[in-house]
């Protein structure tokens, strides 16, 4: 993913978020854009945003060890300098991926699939 909120880059996945899931949600109707909107109906990764949001692939990969980082002087830990807000979500974990490399500024990060011990012995196919 790109991801500008470490240095304020305004660009990135989690700001094109939406574009992802209103075309999605006109192909596939279980995806509802209204459930990414808050109470308020905004569009926003702060202690307001739906759990819809917050549990989201792109947030998750945007936010992971996010909330650790210290971003801005006299500002909390996790706090989004794109969006200027603290995150809301900031205890990520992943079941299914692991970080394989974050760049220096957090503009780039790169998931993989974690190994599953089961499946490192090949079975040749009938």
């Amino acid at each position: 993913v790109v991801f500008g909120g470490k240095i304020g880059y305004s660009s990135d996945d989690i700001n094109k978020f939406l574009w992802m899931v209103r075309i999605s949600g006109g192909i596939f109707p279980e995806v509802v854009e209204a459930e990414y909107y808050n109470a308020q109906g905004m569009y926003t990764v702060d202690r307001t945003a739906t759990s819809t949001m917050t549990n989201s692939l792109m947030y998750s990969m945007c936010y992971y060890r996010f909330g650790e980082q210290m971003t801005q002087y006299g500002r909390p830990t996790g706090y989004d300098r794109t969006r200027n807000t603290e995150i809301g979500k900031k205890d990520i974990k992943f079941r299914y991926l692991e970080e394989a490399f974050t760049s220096e500024h957090w503009m780039v990060r790169i998931y993989r699939v974690k190994k599953n011990p089961e499946f490192d012995e090949y079975i040749p196919s009938v």
